[in-house]
C-alpha cells in the first residue's frame, strides 16, 4: 500500500512495509513512539520539493477544492502508475474519487488511513530525509499566509466585513436611540409636557432634562450653552403654568439616568458614523463619491461583500434591497421597482419624481464600473467616481431644464418644438336666443324666393324675343346634349361625391335655360293664335 501525504514543502509517497499493523487502529499511535519504530512500518518512497511559494498555494487550493495540481498529477503519472496493483491511502475522500477517475488508481480512505496520517505527521521530520526542520515551518507559516489571502480574496486593507458590521451596528444604534428617547420624552412628559413641545431637537430635550431636573429649578438654571435664547425664556415662561404632575426625586433620578444613556450612544453614534466614513473611503472610494458612505456600505452589507457586489450587473445594483416588491410586480404581472437602496443617494433625492427612474438607471449603471474599479483595481483614487458625478449632474440638469438634445447630428443644437398653443373648449354663450322680435316664418320666406323667381321668367323673355331666328338652333342643341348625358350616365356613376356635386352644379343654369325657352314658345304661339282671328274677322268683314 502506498501513502499520499501532503505537506507545505510538497508532497511525499511513503510504502507501508507492514500492512498488518494498520488493523490495530488504538494501539497505532505506539509503533510510531520513536522514529527507529516508524522506520519499520512506513518507508519513504518519493519526495517532490515545490519550487516556491506560488506553486505551494496553487496545490493547496486545488487540494482544497478537490481538484488534482499539476504537480500532483504529475507525481501520480511517475511513481503510483508504475505500481498500479498498489493501493493509495487518500485523506480526502473527494480527491480520491477525482484521482480514481482520472489516473484509474484505486484510493482507500478510512478510519486506519486517517490514523496513519497522524501517525505519519508526528514523525514527519525524521521520516522525511533532506529537508531541515526549521524550513519546514518558515514554509508553513509562508503557505499559511498566502492561504489565507486567497481565501479573503483581497489585500490586507481591503477587508470589507469591518464595513458590513459597522452598518448593521448604525441601524440598531438608530432604532435604540428612537426608543429611548420616546421614552425620556413620554416619560418626562408626565411631570412637564410642554417641554417637548418647545424644544424638538431630541438631543437638546435630554440635555435640558438632565441639567433642569424638576421644572421648579428652570427659573434658576442656565441653559445658554444648550438652548438659543429666544427659546430659553419660552421654557422658562412654559415652566411658571405648567400643568405637569408633580414627580418624586427618586423618578427625576431614573430620567436623569436615561437621559444619559441617550447622550452616550448620540455620541458614540457620531464616532462610528466617522470610523464608517474612513473606512468607506479607504476601501470603495469611487463608490462613496457616488452614492454616499451609508447607501454604500447598506450595498456591499446586502450582498454580502465587495466582491459579490462587484458581480452583479448594472440592473442587479439599481433593484438592490426590493426583492420583495421585484417578485410580488412579477408575481401579479405589474410594473417592477426602479430602485432599491440606490433610492436614498443625493443624485436621486435631489431629482422630480418624474425623472427618477431615469437618474437611478444611469446612477446604477456608473455605481457599477465604480464598485469593480474599487474591488478588482489597484489604484485608490476617487477621479472616476467625481468624474462619473460630474457626469450624472449635468445629465441631470439637462433633464431638468426639458433641453433634450439630437441623438444625431453633432448632438451641440438644441431639439425645435413647435410652440404650445392653448385651445380652450370653453362654450361662448349666444345671446341670439334671448330675442323676443318674432321672425318670420318659412312659409314667407319661401313665397317671397318663389316671387322673386317669377319676376326673372317673366322679364328674360321679353329681352330674347327680338331673335327669333336663333331659338331652333339652341333647341337642337339642347337635344344633343340631352343624349350624350343619357350615354354618359353609366360612366359618371363610378365617380366620386365630388364629380358628383360638379354635374349639380352644372345642371342648374342647363335647366333654367330650357325654362326659359319653354316660356318663349308659349309666348310666340299666343301670338300666332292673336294674328289668325285677327284674319279671320277680317275675312268675315
Amino acid at each position: 500500500m502506498l501513502v499520499l501525504f501532503e505537506t507545505a514543502a510538497g508532497y511525499a509517497i511513503f510504502k507501508v512495509l507492514d500492512e498488518s499493523k494498520l488493523q490495530q487502529v488504538d494501539n497505532l499511535y505506539k509503533e510510531f513512539e520513536t522514529p527507529e519504530k516508524a522506520n519499520k512500518i512506513v518507508k519513504l518512497k518519493h519526495f517532490e520539493k515545490f519550487q516556491d511559494t506560488t506553486e505551494a498555494l496553487a496545490a493547496a487550493t486545488a487540494l482544497v477544492e478537490g481538484k488534482i495540481g499539476k504537480s500532483l498529477k504529475k507525481v501520480l503519472k511517475k511513481v503510483v502508475a508504475k505500481e498500479a496493483h498498489e493501493q493509495l491511502a487518500i485523506s480526502d475522500a473527494k480527491l480520491g474519487g477525482v484521482i480514481k477517475d482520472k489516473l484509474d488508481v484505486s484510493c482507500v480512505h478510512s478510519p486506519a488511513v486517517a490514523e496513519l496520517m497522524r501517525c505519519i505527521r508526528s514523525q514527519m521530520e525524521s521520516l522525511i530525509t533532506g529537508l531541515p526542520p526549521r524550513e519546514i515551518s518558515a514554509m508553513s507559516l509562508g503557505l499559511a499566509h498566502s492561504l489565507s489571502r486567497y481565501k479573503l480574496k483581497f489585500s490586507p486593507d481591503k477587508v470589507d466585513t469591518m464595513i458590513v458590521q459597522a452598518i448593521s451596528l448604525l441601524d440598531d444604534l438608530d432604532k435604540e436611540l428612537n426608543n429611548y428617547i420616546m421614552r425620556c420624552r413620554e416619560w418626562y412628559g408626565w411631570h412637564f409636557p410642554e417641554l417637548g413641545k418647545v424644544i424638538t431637537d431630541n438631543l437638546a430635550y435630554c440635555k435640558s432634562v438632565r441639567k433642569i431636573g424638576d421644572r421648579t429649578n428652570v427659573a434658576g438654571s442656565d441653559l445658554s450653552d444648550i438652548l438659543p435664547e429666544e427659546i430659553e425664556a419660552e421654557v422658562k415662561l412654559a415652566a411658571e403654568i405648567s400643568m405637569g404632575t408633580e414627580v418624586s426625586e427618586q423618578d427625576i433620578g431614573n430620567i436623569r439616568h436615561l437621559c444619559d444613556q441617550v447622550i452616550e450612544i448620540t455620541d458614540y453614534r457620531t464616532q462610528l458614523y466617522d470610523y464608517l466614513k474612513n473606512r468607506m473611503m479607504a476601501i470603495a472610494p469611487n463608490l462613496t463619491v457616488l452614492v454616499g458612505e451609508l447607501v454604500g456600505a447598506r450595498l456591499i452589507s446586502h450582498a454580502g461583500s465587495l466582491l459579490n457586489l462587484a458581480k452583479h450587473p448594472a440592473s442587479t445594483v439599481q433593484i438592490l434591497g426590493a426583492e420583495k416588491a421585484l417578485f410580488r410586480a412579477l408575481k401579479t404581472r405589474k410594473d417592477t421597482p426602479k430602485y432599491g437602496l440606490i433610492y436614498h443617494a443625493s443624485l436621486v433625492g435631489q431629482t422630480t419624481a418624474k425623472n427618477k427612474g431615469k437618474i437611478s438607471r444611469m446612477l446604477a449603471a456608473k455605481a457599477a464600473l465604480a464598485i469593480r474599479y474599487d474591488a478588482l483595481g489597484e489604484d485608490t483614487n476617487a477621479e472616476m467616481g467625481a468624474e462619473n458625478r460630474a457626469k450624472l449632474e449635468a445629465r441631470l440638469r439637462q433633464l431638468e431644464e426639458k433641453g433634450i438634445r439630437r441623438i444625431s447630428g453633432t448632438g451641440k443644437a438644441m431639439a425645435k418644438t413647435d410652440k404650445y398653443q392653448h385651445k380652450s373648449e370653453v362654450r361662448i354663450y349666444d345671446p341670439s336666443g334671448d330675442s323676443t322680435i318674432p321672425s318670420t316664418s318659412k312659409k314667407r320666406k319661401f313665397e317671397e324666393v318663389e316671387d322673386d323667381e317669377a319676376a326673372d321668367e317673366t322679364a328674360t323673355p321679353a329681352v330674347k324675343s327680338k331673335k327669333p331666328k336663333k331659338e331652333p338652333k339652341t333647341e337642337e342643341e339642347e337635344e344633343e346634349a340631352v343624349t350624350a348625358e343619357a350615354e354618359e350616365t353609366p360612366k359618371k356613376k363610378k365617380k366620386k361625391k365630388k364629380d358628383k356635386k360638379a354635374e349639380a352644379e352644372a345642371e342648374e343654369p342647363r335647366e333654367e335655360e330650357e325654362e326659359q325657352v319653354a316660356a318663349v314658345e308659349t309666348t310666340e304661339k299666343k301670338k300666332k293664335k292673336k294674328k289668325k282671328k285677327v284674319k279671320e274677322e277680317e275675312e268675315d268683314d
